[in-house]
């Protein structure tokens, strides 16, 4: 039997969404929930996903599921200019240009909506969705739009003085090219400048880049370690969450059937692991070991959660939900990350097997993987790719 919370803080870990994830699964696959599981249906999704795996990356040379992924588009120069850029760099500092590239990066990453689109310097095509928003925060890093000396590095002051006409610029938004939530998403830039001058021990430098650092202290580092300290230095930035016990606990949600105290509350974490994710590669990248990545979970996003709705893995009781406007803490989404955090673990021991590769990771299948087979099934159903679910976003969650 799982293990019940006792208190907010034990919510602030990998370990807690799995445990608090897998009772939600046990509430629904009991029949008291909101979706039906279908776990006959199991090995059906997890053959599409290797398939798709195999196509994406035929050598199974398989990246981390990261930010990184995000940074190059056909005609494009903006890697390029980066990579340019740190070669210049020693090894620890091109390991703080990273993060100071990254932290930002993520955090605009949430879902940008169907309409949204990005057109690099030297495309012939605008780019949408997460590669679109990974472009375009590239782009005003290099232009130096995250510090306060025009450099291609990121400070708080340049962070809590940006403005919406800047992020609108950077963004190529407009009345034609909407992107959702950019009040939350300037609102969350803003909050890590503040969160960065409130820890000048960890921020001595007061830039991103100054984790690495306060990381590498402990050798090897834990991939664990690395999301403890993404969840305690960004806490302040989430907004409008739940704080319990003096505990600022970011994307966790009550979630109604299982009451009102500690234990009720399910933690997601989306953002920070996905961020996690990014920081581990970007650790890596530079020659720096990190240890147990395999402690991290799937992302509980929309489209590896499309991914089990598309395969008929899970489905709704009543399909009418389908087309109702859900905010991140109603009880239908809830399930539904909970279901994906659960059941990308079940998906990812059956793809490890199709592909007879038992050592890979859940972020090289994540990459290969789920995230792309669920972007594919919703591009079949819709020529805009929308989830399956109608989702309210501010621009901090999915």
């Amino acid at each position: 039997m799982t293990a019940l919370p006792h208190s907010a803080a034990e919510l602030l870990s990998a370990a807690a969404v799995r445990s608090q994830s897998a009772r939600v699964t046990d509430h629904v696959r009991a029949g008291r929930g909101h979706f039906e599981l279908h776990e006959d249906k199991l090995d059906v999704c997890a053959e599409f996903v290797a398939s798709t795996t195999r196509a994406r990356y035929p050598d199974l040379d398989i990246p981390y599921h990261s930010r990184w992924r995000h940074f190059s588009a056909p005609g494009s120069t903006l890697q390029a200019t980066y990579e340019h850029h740190e070669e210049a760099l020693d090894e620890r500092e091109r390991a703080r240009a990273g993060f100071d590239l990254i932290v930002p990066s993520v955090l605009l990453d949430a879902g940008a909506g169907a309409v949204w689109s990005y057109l690099p310097d030297g495309c012939d095509e605008r780019i949408g969705r997460s590669e679109g928003l990974g472009l375009a925060s590239l782009g005003m890093f290099l232009a130096g739009q995250f510090s306060s000396s025009d450099s291609m590095t990121t400070d708080a002051s340049a962070l809590t003085s940006l403005t919406e006409e800047q992020l609108n610029a950077g963004f190529q938004i407009s009345d034609a090219n909407p992107l959702l939530g950019v009040g939350g998403r300037l609102a969350m830039m803003q909050g890590l400048g503040r969160a960065i001058l409130e820890r000048p021990e960890v921020f001595p430098h007061q830039r991103p880049g100054d984790l690495v650092d306060h990381l590498v202290r402990d050798s090897p580092v834990r991939a664990t370690a690395v999301l403890d300290v993404v969840l305690d230095v960004l806490a302040p930035i989430w907004p409008d969450r739940l704080e319990v016990e003096g505990v600022r606990l970011g994307d966790s949600w009550f979630y109604e059937p299982f009451g009102t105290g500690v234990d009720a509350i399910i933690p997601f974490h989306k953002l920070s692991q996905w961020l996690t994710y990014s920081l581990v590669e970007t650790l890596e990248r530079v020659g720096i070991d990190v240890d147990g990545v395999e402690s991290l979970t799937g992302l509980p996003e929309y489209r590896n959660g499309g991914l089990l709705y598309e395969t008929g893995v899970i489905g709704l009781r009543d399909p009418s939900l389908a087309v109702v406007a859900h905010q991140p803490g109603s009880p239908v989404i809830v399930e539904w990350r909970a279901l994906t955090i659960t059941l990308l673990d079940e998906i990812a021991g059956r793809v490890k097997t199709v592909l007879g590769r038992p050592e890979m990771l859940l972020a090289e299948i994540l990459e290969g993987g789920t995230w792309a087979a669920g972007r594919a099934l919703a591009y079949e159903r819709d020529p805009l790719g929308t989830p399956p679910l109608t989702l309210e976003s501010d621009g901090t969650v999915f």
